[in-house]
């Protein structure tokens, strides 16, 4: 059974897996979160911009430059501050972060990491001082005080295509997806060293670590197959299969519920972590479904659709858009802060 709702610019399925979901509204989406306050800032791929959004009313608050070719984008823990990773386009490898103000709508500086060079997937550690980021081209992770404004340390996996990296909750267990190795690297971030390199399925990219680093789960870009790797045995086995492209793994506050966007199948799947069973999926036609993030309650998942220019909210539980929000052309990375911010 499906529910069908047509949103500005893409078609929105919902399929009906294990657990009943609410019906689809048949009046447009709103440009805007009811119920919700905070902001969005998201990434903008070809402008190289980064636009905040305010959720409750859609306005856009900025839109700001960044290094050339943003991608992905870490938020603090009190949602004040933003930092960007500056890809680059092309033959053009970046060498930047773009870290941002989120309160004062501004950037407070561009930050040049020198000789590492395609800086990617990032995450805030403990104390929101410190991002830990891959450095693809450069085959490394590196530690980078954001505050202080330098580079902390470095961790090489010397592996090709170091991409996305997650790390548990305690700051210090990290694991990389290394994409022209067809591996995923744990790292120690407080010794700097990589532990062990373990083979996955053919492309590993999309890549996220339960918060008691436990379990490391991956995407397989050429086979569309989903991979949990045991992180105390190092054992893979299978959690799903069929996907167009597993762009992103997200995991919910509770990690019991697994999102994750499927881009060349342009639909986002719900699988319940613990079983493994998929509990349904939402299908954007025309959306291309990338960035994923999600509310500290877990009740709101916020979705960059790349092909729209659209941040839809989607309520997790029952699986249904609630609200949209109009950002900027090619929108990747994508966070939500619970700060309020006036103009």
């Amino acid at each position: 059974m499906r529910h069908l709702a047509f949103v500005v610019g893409y078609a929105v399925r919902t399929t009906i897996g294990a657990v009943g979901l609410g019906v689809l509204a048949s009046s447009p989406v709103a440009a805007q979160v009811p119920g919700l306050t905070g902001t969005v800032i998201v990434t903008n791929k070809d402008p190289s911009t980064a636009t905040i959004v305010d959720v409750a009313s859609g306005i856009t608050l900025a839109t700001l430059p960044t290094g050339n070719g943003p991608h992905e984008i870490a938020i603090s823990r009190d949602g004040r501050r933003a930092v960007v990773t500056d890809y680059g386009t092309g033959p053009a490898p970046g060498s930047s972060l773009t870290i941002i103000d989120v309160s004062a709508l501004r950037i407070i500086r561009t930050l040049e990491l020198g000789a590492y060079r395609r800086p990617h997937g990032i995450v805030f550690l403990p104390g929101d001082s410190l991002v830990a980021v891959t450095v693809e081209a450069s085959r490394a992770v590196i530690i980078v005080n954001v505050r202080s404004m330098h580079v902390v340390k470095e961790v090489r996996t010397d592996k090709s295509g170091s991409h996305m990296v997650g790390v548990a909750a305690d700051g210090i267990r990290a694991w990389t997806g290394d994409i022209g190795s067809n591996t995923v690297t744990q790292l120690d971030l407080a010794t700097g060293r990589a532990l062990r390199s373990i083979d996955v399925p053919a492309q590993p990219e999309a890549i996220n670590v339960t918060p008691g680093g436990d379990e490391a789960w991956v995407g397989s870009n050429a086979t569309g197959r989903v991979s949990v790797v045991d992180t105390r045995t190092g054992s893979v086995t299978t959690a799903a299969e069929g996907f167009g492209w597993p762009y992103r793994v997200l995991f919910s506050p509770d990690a019991r519920t697994v999102l994750m966007p499927d881009y060349r199948g342009e639909s986002l799947r719900f699988i319940e972590r613990e079983s493994r069973r998929e509990l349904g999926r939402m299908e954007f036609t025309g959306g291309g479904p990338q960035g994923v993030t999600i509310t500290g309650d877990g009740r709101t998942a916020l979705l960059s659709l790349s092909a729209t220019g659209k941040v839809v909210a989607i309520d997790v539980v029952r699986r249904v858009v609630i609200g949209e929000l109009r950002v900027g052309e090619t929108p990747d990375g994508v966070v939500y802060s619970p700060v309020v911010v006036r103009r």
